[in-house]
């Protein structure tokens, strides 16, 4: 039985891309209503979806029938998630 295999990690060019493609968006695009909103950046088709929570935007992605992996970015925060507890 074979079993299919998918990348699920971005190269460093692909994320610079992403990266790219998300700076270009946010000149373009007034995001000041979604902050806190999750943004996950294909770089191979440069489609952005975003969403409330991770699996918003990957649910938007599947139904889209794109199976890439994607970049992720906090609208508004330097980071996605921070690791750790409060001191």
């Amino acid at each position: 039985m074979a079993t299919k295999t998918t990348e699920t990690s971005l190269t460093a060019e692909e994320q610079q891309v992403a990266q790219g493609l998300w700076a270009e968006f946010q000149q373009q695009h007034d995001l000041s209503d979604r902050k806190g909103e999750i943004a996950g950046i294909d770089p191979k088709t440069g489609h952005i979806w975003i969403g409330e929570w991770f699996t918003d935007v990957v649910a938007q992605r599947d139904a889209a029938g794109v199976a890439n992996p994607l970049w992720f970015e906090r609208i508004g925060f330097p980071v996605v998630i921070r690791k750790g507890g409060h001191r």
